[in-house]
Order: C-alpha cells, then sequence, then structure tokens
C-alpha cells in the first residue's frame, strides 16, 4: 500500500451529482484495495454531495485522500463549493423539508470517526475521516477455511435445461459424485441435489435456478448414496426462457474457497452501523425513510423500497421510497412479494418475470429480502436497477443481513404507530358521526362531508349527490383557502355525463380520488377529494372508507325522513280545514301549534264552516299526542263536518260522534270537544249554541271588559254509551269576543304554577278589550309562550269569534 494517494474530481450542481460521486468513490476505493470501506464511505459521500448540490446550489469538488502513515491509517473525503457564505445544515432540516432533502450530517456523526468545515475565501470545504483498522477479517462464516490441498481440487461442471434437467457433466464432476456422463444426463437436478437441507426459509431449488446467479454450501448424492458437501456457483444464461441453461461449478466442500466471492466485511459493518442508527428515537415515516435511503445507496441500486403489509389480507403497501426512479406507489400484489416467501431473492430481468411490476418500477433488476418477526412476512426491503442482470446473490444476502435487523424496529413502531392511527381514527368517526347524527337535511350533509377531509385529510373536496331516479349533481365543494371555492366549482363537472370514476378532473396539480357514498347496496352519491401528495396510505384510504359509509348512512336516513315528512305532511293537510270559512258580521282568528317537532297535526283540532245560513264551530282535543291521536283528530272533524252537513243539531253530533268512538274500540282513546252554531242577527252580532263535552269552558269577552263562561262542562266523548248532551244558547253582540281554548292553553305550566289558576285566562281577556280577532289571538298566543322558558309540551289550539256591527 503506497503511503499517500490522491484522486479529484468535479461534478455540476445538478441533481446527477450525487450518483456520479458515489460511483467515483466506490472506484477509487476498489483501485485502492478498501472495498471493505466502500458501503460506508460512498453513503457518507453522498450526503456531502447531496448538501452541497442541494443546499447550496454549486457545482463541486469531491477528493479522496488515503494517509497510510497515519497512526491509525486514515481515508478522508472531503467536498468543495463555490459558496462559502451558506452554512452545512449540521441538524436536520425541518420536517416538511425532509421528506425530499438529506438529513444534514447526521449521518456523518454516525459513521465517520470525525468530521468538519473548512473555510476559504471562495470555497467551502466539508470533510469526514475514517479510520483504518490494522486487523484483517476473517473469513466469513458461509465460506469454509482451506484445509485440502489445492492438488486434490476437482471442478465439477454440469449444465440443466430450463426444466432442470441434466444436459452436461464433465469428468471432474464424475470423479466427484461417481456418476458417469451417461448416468448423468437426463437426470433432474432435485435428484442430485439433498436441496431440503437449506432450511425452511430458502428458496425452492426450482426458484435458485431462476435466478441469475448465486453462491452457496449444498449437498449432493454420490451414486454410492451418500451425501457429498459442496459448494456451488450457479449461473444463469439469458435469451428465450426455452433456450436458457443453468450452469453450475460445484467443488467439495474444503475447496468453497476457490468459488467463494471475497470476503464482505463493509456490508456487515453497514448493517451493525444501520442497526445503531435505527435504535435512536425517531417517526416511524422518518425511519423506514431512512432505511430505504441506506439501503440505495449502500447497494448502489436506482431506486430502493420498504413494502408493509396491509392491515387485511396478504397486500403489501409501498411505505418507503429512496432513489431518482422511485416509481412503485400503492399496492402491489403477489409474486416476488409473496406473503410465504421468507427467503431474498434475485430476478435479473423483471420483463421476463413481471412485466407488470416492470413497468410500475421502471427497472429490470431487482432483488429483495423479507422482513420477518416471529415467523411472519411483515414486508419486504426491495432494490432496483433500470439495468437487467445488476445484482447477485451477495447483494441478496445482505439485505437480509439488513431486514433481520431492522425488522423488530419496524414492527415495534409501525405497531405503536397503528395504535395511536387507530385511536386517532376512531376519535375522528366519533366526533364525524356527532356532527352528522340527527341531520335530516341532505344538503346540510353534503356541506359537513365536505369539511369534515378538508384541511386534515385533502387540500379540497366536493360531494356529488344522487337523487331516486339516478341523477347525480355536484352538491357542495369546499377548499383548503376559501377564496378558492368559486374557481373550483365552476372547474368541476355538475351535472357529469359519465361515471365520476372516469371523469378527467380539470383541477390542476395533484392527485384525485373518489369514493362511492354506498349503503344497502344503493349510491347516494361520491365524495371526491383532491391532495397534494403523489400517494394515500393505506390508512387513511380505510378511515375514508368508514367515513363514506358514515356519511352514506346518514344520507340514506335523511332520505327516508324526507320521504316520510313528505307523505306525512300530504296526510296531514287533509286533517285540517283548507282555509277558513268566510262569515259575513264576524271575525275569525285561529292559533294552532303541534307539540311534537315535525309535525303538522297533533291530538288537538278545530273547523270553522258554513252549513245553509248559519255557521259551525268545533275545537276538541284527543287524549294523548303524535299518529295515533292525529288518526282520531281527522274522524272527529269529518264526523263534526259530515253530520253538521246533513243538518243534525249540535246535541245530536255530539250523541253520534260518542257512539262511533265507543264503536272504534280505541281503549282510552277519549275527546273533549267543544261544538256550536252561529246564526247572525239583523241588527248585528249572532245568537251561539252552544255544547260542551269535557271541553275547557269558552270566554264571552263583553264591551265592558266583564268576562263570563258561556257553557257547562258535561262528559267526555268515547267514555259511556247512552248519554245524552244538552245545548245552551246566548248572544253574541257587536264588539264582544267568543274565545275558545284547549287545555294546552289553561294547563300551560311553570313550576307548579299553571296559566289559568285564578282565573289567569279570563284576567288575560278581559285586557283585550277593543282588539280585533286576531289581535286577540296573537296576544293570548304569545302568553303562552312567554308564561314558561321550557317549551310547551302539549298541543295548543285557539279560536276567536269576534261580532261585527250591522252593515247599514
Amino acid at each position: 500500500m503506497e503511503t499517500t494517494r490522491v484522486s479529484s474530481t468535479s461534478f455540476d450542481g445538478t441533481p446527477h451529482a450525487p450518483a456520479a460521486a458515489r460511483r467515483f468513490v466506490r472506484q477509487v476505493l476498489g483501485e485502492w484495495s478498501l472495498s471493505h470501506l466502500a458501503e460506508d464511505a460512498v453513503l457518507l459521500t453522498s450526503e456531502l454531495v447531496t448538501n452541497a448540490v442541494v443546499h447550496v446550489g454549486t457545482g463541486v469538488e469531491l477528493t479522496c485522500r488515503l494517509d497510510a502513515e497515519a497512526v491509525p491509517p486514515k481515508l478522508e473525503i472531503e467536498v468543495d463549493d463555490q459558496q462559502p457564505g451558506r452554512t452545512v445544515l449540521d441538524v436536520p432540516p425541518p420536517a416538511e423539508e425532509m421528506a425530499t432533502s438529506g438529513r444534514g450530517l447526521a449521518l456523518a456523526g454516525m459513521l465517520a470517526d470525525a468530521w468538519g468545515v473548512t473555510y476559504t475565501r471562495s470555497a467551502k470545504r466539508v470533510w469526514v475521516r475514517m479510520e483504518l483498522a490494522d486487523a484483517q477479517e476473517p473469513c466469513p462464516p458461509s465460506i469454509p477455511a482451506p484445509r485440502e490441498p489445492v492438488d486434490a481440487l476437482r471442478v465439477a461442471v454440469l449444465v440443466a435445461d430450463a426444466g432442470g434437467r441434466v444436459i452436461s457433466w464433465n469428468a471432474d464432476a464424475e470423479a466427484l459424485l461417481g456418476w458417469t456422463a451417461r448416468q448423468a444426463a437426463g437426470r433432474p437436478l432435485e435428484d442430485l441435489v439433498d436441496w431440503d437441507g437449506h432450511g425452511p426459509d430458502a428458496p425452492a431449488l426450482s426458484d435458485a435456478l431462476a435466478l441469475g446467479r448465486w453462491r452457496g454450501e449444498s449437498r449432493m448424492r454420490h451414486r454410492d448414496g451418500r451425501l457429498v458437501p459442496v459448494y456451488v456457483s450457479h449461473l444463469r444464461t439469458g435469451g428465450r426462457p426455452e433456450h436458457r441453461r443453468a450452469i453450475w461449478m460445484v467443488v467439495g466442500g474444503d475447496h468453497g474457497f476457490v468459488l467463494a466471492s471475497p470476503p464482505s466485511p463493509a456490508r456487515r459493518e453497514a448493517g451493525r452501523r444501520i442497526k445503531d442508527l435505527l435504535d435512536r428515537d425517531r417517526p416511524l415515516a422518518e425511519l423506514l425513510d431512512t432505511i430505504a435511503r441506506i439501503v440505495q445507496l449502500s447497494s448502489a441500486g436506482d431506486a430502493a423500497y420498504v413494502l408493509l403489509r396491509a392491515d387485511s389480507g396478504n397486500r403489501f403497501g409501498v411505505a418507503a421510497g429512496a432513489g431518482e426512479a422511485a416509481g412503485l406507489v400503492g399496492v402491489v400484489a403477489a409474486g416476488v412479494f409473496a406473503p410465504d416467501r421468507r427467503a431474498p431473492a434475485v430476478v435479473d430481468d423483471l420483463l421476463a418475470a413481471d412485466v407488470e411490476l416492470a413497468q410500475r418500477l421502471r427497472a429490470r433488476s431487482l432483488a429483495c429480502a423479507p422482513l420477518v418477526v416471529a415467523g411472519e412476512v411483515i414486508g419486504h426491503l426491495a432494490v432496483t436497477a433500470a439495468e437487467p442482470g445488476r445484482f447477485d446473490q451477495d447483494l441478496a444476502a445482505s439485505l437480509r443481513h439488513i431486514a433481520d435487523q431492522v425488522a423488530g424496529t419496524v414492527q415495534r413502531e409501525r405497531l405503536a404507530e397503528q395504535d395511536r392511527a387507530h385511536r386517532g381514527r376512531l376519535s375522528f368517526l366519533a366526533e364525524a358521526g356527532e356532527l352528522l347524527a340527527g341531520v335530516h337535511d341532505e344538503e346540510l350533509l353534503a356541506a359537513l362531508a365536505a369539511q369534515l377531509v378538508v384541511p386534515k385529510i385533502a387540500t379540497w373536496a366536493a360531494v356529488y349527490l344522487t337523487d331516486l331516479a339516478g341523477m347525480t349533481r355536484l352538491a357542495h365543494v369546499w377548499h383548503r383557502e376559501e377564496r378558492h371555492n368559486a374557481e373550483l366549482r365552476t372547474s368541476l363537472p355538475a351535472l357529469p355525463r359519465t361515471p365520476l370514476s372516469e371523469v378527467t378532473w380539470p383541477v390542476g396539480r395533484g392527485n384525485v380520488l373518489s369514493f362511492p357514498l354506498l349503503t344497502q347496496g344503493r349510491a347516494h352519491g361520491t365524495l371526491v377529494i383532491g391532495r397534494s401528495e403523489p400517494t394515500l396510505p393505506l390508512e387513511l384510504a380505510e378511515l375514508l372508507a368508514d367515513l363514506c359509509r358514515l356519511i352514506a348512512l346518514n344520507l340514506h336516513t335523511a332520505m327516508l325522513y324526507t320521504r316520510q315528512a313528505t307523505t306525512s305532511k300530504a296526510l296531514q293537510r287533509n286533517l285540517l280545514p283548507v282555509r277558513m270559512a268566510p262569515m259575513p258580521g264576524l271575525e275569525s282568528a285561529v292559533v294552532y301549534e303541534p307539540a311534537e317537532e315535525g309535525a303538522h297535526v297533533g291530538g288537538d283540532f278545530y273547523d270553522l264552516f258554513t252549513v245553509a245560513d248559519h255557521w259551525c264551530f268545533a275545537l276538541g282535543d284527543v287524549c294523548g299526542s303524535g299518529p295515533e291521536a292525529a288518526a282520531v283528530t281527522g274522524l272527529a272533524r269529518h264526523a263534526v263536518r259530515l253530520l253538521a252537513k246533513e243538518n243534525y243539531t249540535v246535541a245530536d253530533i255530539l250523541d253520534r260522534l260518542n257512539r262511533t268512538l265507543l264503536e272504534e274500540d280505541e281503549e282510552g282513546r277519549f275527546l273533549s270537544l267543544l261544538c256550536g252554531e252561529l246564526t247572525p242577527l239583523p241588527r248585528g252580532g249572532a245568537r251561539c249554541t252552544i255544547a260542551s263535552a269535557g271541553h275547557v269552558p269558552p270566554l264571552l269577552l263583553h264591551t265592558d271588559g266583564e268576562v263570563e263562561q258561556v257553557a257547562s262542562p258535561q262528559l267526555l266523548l268515547g267514555v259511556e254509551h247512552g248519554v245524552r248532551f244538552f245545548v245552551e244558547s246566548f248572544e253574541l253582540a257587536p264588539e264582544e269576543v267568543l274565545l275558545c281554548v284547549t287545555d294546552g292553553v289553561t294547563e300551560r305550566r311553570d313550576g307548579k304554577r299553571l296559566l289559568d289558576d285564578d282565573d289567569g285566562l279570563s284576567r288575560l281577556l278581559s285586557g283585550c278589550t277593543g282588539l280585533s280577532a286576531h289581535a286577540v289571538a296573537e296576544r293570548v298566543r304569545q302568553a303562552v309562550h312567554s308564561f314558561a322558558g321550557a317549551p310547551s309540551r302539549d298541543d295548543v289550539a285557539l279560536l276567536v269569534l269576534r261580532a261585527t256591527p250591522a252593515l247599514p
């Protein structure tokens, strides 16, 4: 070894500089017989050049200097840039920069024995120093040390066809294994090799024959039946599949050193330092990114990936990638990355093995090793190259060594991340469910759905709704920056002519993804999101799927509610009068407020209509509330109107309605009813004939402010057979007011007090002298609402009749 060696080169400040620098350092160290330092040196060089090119932006000069006379000997790598004013990133940059740029000089502090920065007037020099150990590396355990003299060496050469059958067998093969060429020809290799001895994680013999090259120990069957330990160097030829050949060079186990590759302590050392690097606490995403970058740099591949198993199924998703050609995204199917593949693999030409994967990777060569924890494959480490035949079995073994060291750390951090993500997912879905629950308006649901995913998950979101006729329309859009909402709505199709999964979205850069809103096999619409990130992690995809199911369920409930409300409104409209009958000489006003939310008709009802030369009115209250009470309401109102039209008297109307209710056999369904007739008088006013079946007595307001009850209480309807009802008559003079109410007015409660305590309603009415019928009705309504802070729990109905002076 010479005492001092120096080799320099320069690169332009382009993104290709780091790759060129890695090749230069690897070549120089190979010429200096320092290949065992190449992995760490290449990794450090990549960091130094990346810092200079990305963060400074100038051309760089790279120098490798070996000082063999130093104690201990040392190797220095220096990178000079032309902008001394820019400081070196000696601490990691922010998280958003770290995703695409380097880690500062964090690796220099971990892999190098020393590093530093030297400033001059025209340049800045960043250097790292690696000390050379004097001790010689021992032979790897897999390569047997020489014990037999070379004179006894026999190099057997045998060739097998594409089906694995022997087609060539040389004399040394006969001397080593006892089979003559004629005896061996046509025999399958699996009959001559004890392949099961490689262990459960070894590839099958057919898979090994399909590899481009590999070396390793095995045992082969001698003609006399014994197993001979051998060392095999395998090479597979190219060409058409049917013309490919497997060439084996075989020596005895004691001569394995002849065919074995040189020791590779650098890869073992790189694996040890990688483990030290990963032992530091760091987020899962940064951990996986670091693994991918180190694998890519140490293997000299074009790209490297970390694939992790999805939570459900046997699929693997890309969790991290590094390199200029990192084109693989999303989920990959089985095949090379099979869930039961527990041995490393090398594929010389992906185009011949898996065309789709080769196109997605934009690569021809691939090497991978599984991440195995407790006998289960949780993922894969993979490295690719654009040219075929770039990787050998030594690299696969190195990947396996790295994978064995990082698998436990990756699994531990992933489980912790999954636990955090699961808790966050449940919390998010619970908040979303609480927000959407009880919302029965589809437009409001669409608005809430869009705002749930922006900006937490997406840059923008749009919700399309599909009606019962199958028509899809744009219902709501939401952008992270609200000023873009109008522009976003304009750019999206309002009424898509094709399925949304086939729409080309004209919304600029970024990924656009659509998720159907499905429930019970019916499509209620689609949630469309836009993201600036190139991929959607599996966890987010599953979260969005759950959220869409929740939104679809609420949309389905809203649709049912709307349909039921529409039907209910149509039916309830028939339970109340369409309009009040005009009455010359009388003013009328009605207040009707059902207690049940969303109902139009409750247990109270009213009616006012003409019959020949007089008018009839009714005000009733059915026991209970809700649809059952409303059904009795409709029966009673229509029965009163029909009987009055047939010229039945008020007493007969009550008698017939009482028998009808008893015949319906509605147990406990009673009815209070106030029914009367108004006959106009020539001098103004009207004569009133009235009867009260268990109802609140009506109140008469005289012009002097005096208030009196004008009907005697009688038995409720629907209680007893054979009851006879009687009527009472009085004169409603001009300017006098008749007030008829249900118990929702008189029994309005505030704690223990009722509105009608101490004749409260009479006192209220006495203050309404001179008011119109509508003014009296409004004053009573306001008194009912303001009597207590809580809403009324009973239906409220009141009818006001006021006599007017006679026309001349």
